[in-house]
């Protein structure tokens, strides 16, 4: 939502100031749809032709994530760290391998059908589950863990940030192919030479509105939506960075209350519940 409201600020400033000093918009509007083809064509052209196939579907699906919300919210994070604390209460009174049943089958779970929003996000579920595993056949400590746990969390993070790269690269081009539009627009009108001078200098003022499209489109749509999805790829790692936390307190012998506290404070300010909301929550579960 907040994209589009930055996009609307930045077209009434633009255009808007522009008409307001007397701009003939009609110059811009005239050249628009063969100026937005060459460009468009062309960053898309360059587009597929620098990336993976997976990266590119990695880019579509993060393109539409940036005009969603966040799903990343205190709420979301109570249900995470209030599952986590039944996960290890349990294997707490009754042994680890009494929760074998909820990690080999987690979809069966009691524990985890009590927290849809967490339980329904296979890359969560997944993540907790691998490591409880490993907790629960106690071949490796967590020390051994910790860093199983990092390189996963790096190879996630990567895989990720591909997208933020390729629409970056796709910001850093489109300056240059509006400048390729606008080179062809002078050789169009060097070609026209013997024109009067008022078609002349229309045709002038249509090339340059290839340079202009290509660094408005630069700066102002394409490094924003960037910036959008780093952070929500940020927000996504900070996720796992909880789970880990809270799992390896608890693997170096904190009990799951001071467990899942290690992980609620390795949280982000804005989403990161208080101490005593954590608590009623997890009481209330």
């Amino acid at each position: 939502m907040f994209v589009i409201i930055g996009w609307l600020v930045i077209l009434v400033c633009v255009f808007g100031v522009y008409i307001f000093h007397g701009g003939n918009i009609m110059v811009i509007l005239h050249a628009l749809p063969f100026e937005m083809i060459t460009i468009g064509g062309a960053t898309i052209g360059a587009f597929l032709a620098n990336n993976q196939m997976k990266v590119v579907k990695a880019t579509i699906k993060g393109l539409g994530s940036c005009f969603k919300g966040s799903i990343y919210s205190k709420a979301r994070y109570m249900e995470l760290l209030a599952l986590l604390f039944d996960i290890l209460q349990k294997a707490r009174k009754e042994g680890l391998m009494a929760i074998e049943k909820d990690v080999e089958d987690p979809h069966s779970s009691e524990i985890f059908k009590k927290y849809p929003v967490v339980g329904s996000d296979h890359h969560v579920v997944e993540f907790i589950t691998d490591y409880l595993r490993m907790m629960v056949s106690g071949n490796l400590n967590a020390h051994e863990i910790e860093s199983l746990m990092d390189t996963e969390m790096e190879t996630h993070h990567n895989e990720a940030h591909a997208a933020v790269a390729a629409i970056q690269r796709v910001a850093g081009g489109l300056p240059a192919f509006g400048i390729v539009a606008a080179v062809l627009g002078v050789v169009n009108t060097m070609g026209s030479v013997g024109q009067p001078p008022a078609v002349l200098g229309g045709m002038i003022g249509s090339a340059l509105v290839g340079t202009f499209l290509g660094i408005l489109l630069a700066y102002a749509f394409a490094e924003p939506l960037a910036g959008v999805l780093e952070q929500k790829v940020e927000e996504g790692s900070k996720e796992l960075q909880c789970i880990k936390t809270t799992l390896l307190a608890s693997m170096q012998g904190y009990n799951p209350s001071t467990a899942i506290e290690f992980g609620r404070k390795v949280l982000f300010s804005t989403e990161r519940p208080t101490f005593a909301e954590l608590e009623a929550h997890v009481k209330k579960k």
